[in-house]
């Protein structure tokens, strides 16, 4: 899906998954911020977190940054708005026929079930997240399990031909 998505907003899908912060959090990043490792203090909860990039990812975001923005806008002196992001990639959703709703957002349960797989620790993947709450995370974590079990459900409903 991200070769189908504009270099820009494959970027933007890039430092989603390798860091699993929010869609608003990744746009907003300075370009004095891109170091291989810096500070971010969430806009949705307040809290703050460190974050790393490795070096390739880096140099591409340092490569596209402006002087204020890593991700510019189309206006000047603003920064990528996450409705251009969502749009990109319901479009390539869309092109490859997905059937599961994919959205930005994605990136960071994608991230989740990542982590879950490396270290097998749910307690790692809540800090990672910065989630409050254990709930939150086992939802975001198994959200691969779920997609797979409702496939399942869809496909043996009472009617339907079997493949």
């Amino acid at each position: 899906m991200l070769d189908l998505l504009t270099y820009e907003n494959r970027l933007v899908l890039r430092v989603l998954l390798h860091t699993g912060i929010r869609i608003s959090d990744a746009l907003q990043l300075r370009t004095e911020q891109l170091k291989p490792n810096f500070w971010i203090t969430e806009q949705k909860t307040g809290k703050r977190r460190q974050i790393g990039l490795p070096e390739p990812l880096l140099a591409d975001l340092r490569a596209s940054a402006d002087s204020e923005w890593v991700f510019p806008g189309s206006r000047p002196g603003k920064h990528r708005t996450r409705q251009a992001v969502w749009k990109d990639v319901k479009r390539a959703a869309a092109a490859l026929r997905l059937t599961a709703n994919a959205a930005p957002h994605s990136a960071r349960k994608v991230y989740a079930v990542e982590l879950l797989r490396k270290y097998g620790d749910i307690g790692r993947v809540q800090r990672a997240l910065n989630h409050g709450g254990l709930e939150v995370t086992l939802i975001y974590a198994m959200a691969d399990k779920q997609l797979h079990a409702a496939g399942r459900r869809r496909r043996s409903k009472p009617g339907r031909k079997k493949a």
